[in-house]
């Protein structure tokens, strides 16, 4: 569905209600106990048990389709898009545009869905069952997408997104390389950079518009260390500044380079910031054990954790929602690695590596 036009236009927020019905949803989520249990279950065994909860509704209309892990992930998204949809219907006011501008995330899975797709030689009707639809793009445009024949149709029909420009420039690059990174990259610097366009630089932290920086500048900085420590890790030669998103405190584009060369003194730089504390237990596991996966899962849980702060802190903002759309999209890729866990024939100890548990 599109987001914006629809819902802002001079009405006051309505945050009481709708943060009500977050809470409520928040509520019914998978608990820790439950990622032990499907940990034990065979693919099979985890898609009876989702017809048994609020999954029952998408897994009925796709298992005719699909079968074990395929059912499992495809209901995941399904039930995903009805959720956020959801909160943008309940939403009113700058509510609805600070959340609108917040699910354009998946426009950005969307678009990397139909160029990896297009890429593997994948066929639509797979195309199709990956994509989330609950970002700014129009059904319409959704549809030209999963119905494009090539990448560079695909780079060519998003000229007049916030995917435009960055992607055209990409997709030199992917040309002379025929590798997916560069327009993958393209995509997520898109997203991420367009994030606080508009809003102030420095608002009153205490105001919504405050919060909602804060919480932003919060995902910039963790997606910017994310990249870092995989260009650390890799030792390939590739320019760090390739990868920096502007927008976050805790890294600028020429600090980022010169830690990433060093790996020592970027764990040191975020153990000594605002994140530290909440970082402090995973950077010891990255230290000690080396583990990125790891420490990548640790990002997510601490992000959730902040975000959970924020609307501790301040329970009549956008924060709860934020928060709400965390800990749902944690829910759906918890489950979605444990089917693919399972069907891969990994252990639960495996398994449980791979998820994020709070």
């Amino acid at each position: 569905m599109s987001l914006y036009g629809t819902a802002s236009g001079g009405r006051a927020s309505n945050y009481e209600y709708v943060i009500a019905r977050v809470r409520s949803r928040r509520a019914s989520l998978f608990d820790d106990d439950d990622y032990r249990k499907l940990v034990r279950m065979g693919t099979s065994e985890i898609a009876r048990f989702m017809e048994e909860t609020e999954y029952e509704t998408e897994m009925n209309a796709l298992g005719a389709r699909y079968s074990g892990s395929d059912l499992v992930e495809y209901a995941l998204n399904r039930n995903l898009a009805k959720h956020f949809d959801d909160l943008l219907e309940w939403s009113e006011g700058a509510l609805y545009n600070y959340i609108a501008r917040y699910l354009r995330k998946f426009d950005a899975w969307n678009v990397k869905t139909v160029i990896r797709g297009l890429y593997a030689g994948a066929d639509l009707s797979a195309i199709e069952d990956d994509f989330i639809r609950a970002g700014e793009f129009s059904e319409q445009r959704v549809d030209a997408l999963r119905n494009a024949g090539s990448i560079e149709e695909v780079v060519e029909s998003l000229d007049d997104t916030i995917f435009g420009a960055s992607l055209a420039e990409a997709y030199e690059v992917y040309e002379e390389q025929q590798v997916l990174v560069p327009l993958e990259n393209a995509v997520d610097r898109a997203f991420y950079e367009t994030l606080l366009d508009g809003l102030p630089s420095n608002p009153e932290r205490d105001s919504a518009t405050g919060l909602y920086v804060q919480f932003l500048r919060a995902e910039v900085d963790f997606r910017n260390l994310r990249n870092a420590l995989r260009l650390a890790r890799s030792g390939a030669e590739t320019d760090p500044a390739e990868y920096y998103i502007d927008g976050g405190k805790l890294f600028d584009q020429q600090s980022l380079t010169q830690l990433t060369a060093n790996m020592d003194n970027l764990v040191a730089t975020v153990r000594d910031s605002t994140y530290g504390d909440d970082l402090d237990s995973a950077l010891s596991a990255l230290e000690d054990a080396g583990s990125l996966v790891e420490f990548e899962r640790a990002l997510d849980a601490a992000l959730l954790e902040y975000a959970d702060k924020l609307s501790t802190r301040y329970p009549l903002s956008v924060c709860p929602v934020l928060s709400y759309i965390l800990a749902k999209e944690r829910e759906v890729d918890n489950i979605r690695a444990i089917a693919r866990g399972r069907e891969a024939g990994l252990s639960p100890d495996e398994i449980e590596q791979e998820l994020v548990i709070l």
